[in-house]
């Protein structure tokens, strides 16, 4: 969300109104307009005006008031140093943007300048939704994408897309045609969308058909293709990327993209990968609707679980289960680098015990990109170190498990080569230097291993040996004093200190201490003092820490540049590690649930013998009940209209083969006895119903929008899936659509399709149009009751069976009962006829409720009776009124 820029000139009165350090939070504030500033001051960031109300409300924490401004309290807010991590991630997740400001300089120097001097204050980082690095920050399995999209016009408009995932590195480009901009934003799914004003209004509702996504407007400058070539060149060498490789509207958003990631790093190098060109026709078509009703990254309400990826990701490393998931966002469109993924996988199915070792391999291996990335924006530390040289060791041993192995297919034996190619050498060098539980930051020193270096060595020697003699010293002076509950404590305002109770204190005050003991400070239960062999003791504790820090920095600094330096290397082996955990993860997933090689090749064929819904098959299997697999025969452009009752399984069958497409030309084994599936350029899915109230779209618009991009885009190559096409309208309406939709797939798509539907009448087609074949769930009807069988069966259903479904849904039995009446009429004035004539409505009239039988009301007491809660007077009482009635009966 952008935030409205901070007017400087509203809030800054005359000069001698603003205070010193009023005057510098404004000025900072008004060059980083749209983002909340952290504005550093001693142990807090703190939030001034709009800022700290924005933040109040969004953390929930105090707003304060500070000071005046224009006769007006200040609001004021902060977070603490230690936590601000935690606060970041809360409002990153909202979406806004932060600049974290600094202190630059040592307040001893801003003493120097005079008294009313500020410290110098600058923003050193700005945080936003695309530009996250840190673990505590990032979902350790997603992706993390800024995108910038770029639009340049010569009579139609050119747009182009590049992103990155800033904390791996990795980064794209490619050229995108503007009826394909949704269906890759939404492969894409940025955290980020950078853009300028004018591509925003040109495409209108873009914001609200993304979703969750920021986007962040900028200055149309920073997408001018001239500059954008210059950009390119300053971070990429000319022997990685030419600029001119790209197109106009292609450089113009990677350029963008470059600058806004520098400026978000105030003056860290752009630690990003040279870009690779990608094509949208090198991957399968699937549109935002798509996406979201198959769910294949998340669910509906956004979760991973019981989505496709949260069904089948057996990855055991973050980096796996990231490239997992694009390659299930963007399945190839080309049979042979499919097959080669199959032929992979295959080999690990095969070798089932060596799949086995490999998993546990890489189990060892740490996310070794995102230690690197921060590593090259100077945000790294002793742990992404020694991540690397674990991930480093863990490539060697899996490269020795792999040349072990008989006949790789060339993409193992592509990992294997590059794995052991790994630097070996810099793991060792790290792991020689680094302890095996380093802090966080390299600030807090302790890090390196004890005997690693011999100066530090001697430094942290007599280190330890002093705090050891200030313990001697505090029992020394406890008994001269014969003081016993002396104590010498350490704190950051007095350094080492004696502290005794206060009653004590003035013991220490008498003159034949005095020259010993020297008064720091009084508090309510305790005096503090010091002693010149105290001091001296400080000042070589101090000496020693501090020349050990220095030390390990220096160190510190030196293993990062030996680790950059082979930055190549470890990215390549980064690469190797995920693809192997995702190679490994689909042989464990087609092993432990009976999938199978899908036969992939450029034929239009679509034939599924024994298919399953991956998800619902789990889910099922959970409650101990079996799955009903089905067959599907789509091949040369069938179409298979399906008819049935509701919960008989339609939906299920539907999507399940259009699952199935998707994880064979992802390079998975899929669920089925035999698939054999023509490469797929494009599926789509309208399943189920869906509105757009913020949009002004009802139910039935969204449905035929949908199907208009359905019949406007899909190809000969397209799967396509429609369910209930039509029923958001009045019968003829609904039912003349779905008649007319299904011609036009069959002549003029010509697309491999199914068509669920609740319109019987339709079934007629199957006698018209050559490839249009009719199916049905199979049900049986057992002593009134209806049971689902979940069948897909040639031929076609009678009736739908609402009536049964609204039973089990627990409707009152007189609204059941009105229903049957109704059904029947409408049957027998429609027998024989295509549609439903009713010229005869006092058939229809609401009929008199039925009489209720004669009922005996002793009996009717009777069944009433709960003899285990009668209380002894309840069942007096009860007798009585027995007698009663018993009595008025009689009479009657």
């Amino acid at each position: 969300m952008d935030q409205a820029p901070f007017d400087i000139a509203q809030t800054a009165p005359a000069s001698a109104a603003v205070t010193p350090m009023m005057a510098q939070f404004l000025e900072i504030k008004a060059i980083n307009p749209g983002y909340l500033l952290f504005y550093r001051m001693g142990d807090f960031y703190e939030m001034f005006f709009e800022d700290a109300e924005i933040a109040a409300a969004a953390l929930g924490i105090v707003l304060t008031r500070r000071g005046k401004h224009l006769g007006e309290d200040i609001p004021m807010c902060g977070v603490p140093i230690h936590a601000a991590q935690d606060y970041l991630r809360k409002l990153i997740g909202l979406g806004h943007k932060v600049a974290i400001c600094e202190q630059v300089e040592d307040p001893a120097e801003a003493r120097k300048r005079g008294s009313k001097s500020v410290v110098k204050r600058d923003v050193v980082r700005l945080v936003t939704p695309g530009t996250l690095t840190e673990d505590d920050l990032l979902p350790p399995r997603e992706a993390n994408y800024l995108a910038a999209l770029s639009m340049l016009r010569h009579g139609e408009a050119d747009f182009a897309l590049a992103w990155a995932d800033v904390s791996t590195g990795e980064t794209a480009v490619a050229d995108v045609p503007a009826e394909a901009l949704m269906d890759e934003l939404a492969r894409i799914a940025p955290a980020e969308l950078i853009l300028a004003p004018a591509t925003a209004e040109a495409l209108g509702t873009l914001g609200q058909a993304l979703g969750r996504v920021v986007l962040s407007k900028v200055e149309p400058d920073l997408f001018e293709s001239r500059k954008a070539a210059e950009r390119i060149g300053a971070v990429f060498p000319l022997a990685e990327v030419d600029p001119t490789a790209f197109s106009r509207a292609g450089r113009a958003a990677l350029g963008a993209l470059l600058a806004y990631v520098g400026e978000s790093q105030k003056g860290a190098p752009v630690a990003l990968r040279a870009p690779a060109a990608e094509r949208v026709a090198a991957h399968m078509a699937i549109d935002l609707a798509t996406r979201n009703s198959l769910e294949l990254l998340t669910t509906q309400r956004g979760e991973v679980r019981g989505s496709l990826l949260g069904e089948i990701d057996c990855c055991v490393t973050p980096p796996g289960s990231r490239l997992l998931a694009r390659r299930l966002a963007a399945p190839l469109a080309q049979p042979d680098p499919v097959n080669a993924r199959l032929d992979m996988v295959e080999a690990l199915v095969e070798e089932s015990r060596l799949c086995t070792q490999l998993r546990e391999g890489l189990k060892a291996a740490p996310d070794l990109t995102r230690g690197l990335t921060r590593l090259a924006l100077d945000r790294g530390g002793p742990r992404d170190l020694l991540s690397i040289a674990r991930a480093v060791g863990a490539a060697g041993a899996l490269a020795e498990r792999l040349a072990g192995a008989d006949a790789l297919p060339p993409g193992l034996a592509a990992i294997a080569r590059t794995l052991g190619d790994a630097p070996a050498g810099l793991a060792e060098a790290l792991s020689a230097a680094l302890d095996d539980s380093p802090p966080l930051s390299a600030r807090d020193g302790g890090f390196v291993r004890a005997g690693f270096d011999a100066a530090l060595d001697r430094e942290r020697a007599l280190g330890t040996e002093t705090r050891g003699v200030i313990a001697a010293l505090q029992a020394r002076l406890g008994e001269e004093t014969g003081l016993k509950s002396l104590k010498i404590r350490h704190n950051n305002v007095l350094g080492y200190f004696l502290e005794v109770p206060a009653a004590q204190g003035a013991r220490l005050l008498e003159p034949e201490h005095r020259d010993i003991f020297i008064h720091r400070q009084s508090l309510a239960n305790a005096m503090r003092f010091t002693t010149p062999e105290l001091a001296e003791l400080e000042g070589a504790i101090a000496r020693a820490g501090q020349a050990a820090l220095e030390i390990e920095a220096a160190i510190f600094s030196r293993l990062v540049a030996e680790t950059l330096a082979q930055t190549d290397r470890l990215r390549a082996t980064a690469d190797a590690l995920a693809e192997l955990d995702v190679t490994a993860a689909l042989a464990h997933l087609a092993g432990t649930r009976n999938f199978c090689r899908p036969e992939i090749d450029d034929s239009l064929a679509f034939a599924i013998e024994g298919g399953r819904h991956p998800v619902v098959e789990a889910m099922v299997s959970a409650a101990g009940q079996p799955f009903v697999a089905n067959d599907c025969d789509l091949s040369d452009a069938g179409l298979w209209l399906v008819t049935g009752p509701n919960m008989g399984g339609k939906s299920t069958f539907l999507r399940q083969n259009a699952l199935i497409a998707i994880l064979a030309q992802t390079g998975s084994f899929v669920p089925a006895q035999r698939a054999h599936i023509g490469v797929v350029d494009r599926v789509f899915s309208r399943v189920g119903a869906s509105d757009d109230i913020a949009g002004g779209r009802s139910t039935f618009m969204v449905e035929m929008v949908e199907t208009a991009a359905i019949l406007n885009r899909a190809t000969q190559r397209s799967l396509v899936i429609l369910d209930e096409i039509g029923r958001g309208t009045a019968t003829f309406d609904g039912l003349s659509i779905a008649w007319a939709t299904v011609e036009s797939l069959h002549d003029e798509t010509r697309c491999r399709g199914l068509f669920a539907t609740h319109f019987h009448e339709m079934t007629a087609l199957a006698k018209t149009l050559a490839r249009v074949s009719n199916h049905t769930m199979t049900v049986r009807e057992w002593e009134g009751e209806v049971v689902f069988l979940h069948e897909v069966a040639a031929g076609a259903a009678d009736r739908s069976y609402g009536i049964a479904v609204a039973k089990l849904a627990g409707l009152p039995e007189t609204v059941l009962s009105r229903a049957r009446h109704v059904l029947a009429a409408l049957e027998q004035r429609s027998s024989g006829t295509p549609a439903i004539v009713l010229d005869d409505l006092p058939l229809f009239a609401h009929a008199a409720p039925p009489p209720k039988p004669d009922v005996n009301p002793i009996d009717d007491m009777l069944d009433r009776i709960r003899p285990d809660e009668l209380t002894p007077r309840a069942a007096i009482d009860l007798v009585y009124e027995l007698k009663t009635l018993r009595d008025a009966a009689r009479r009657s």
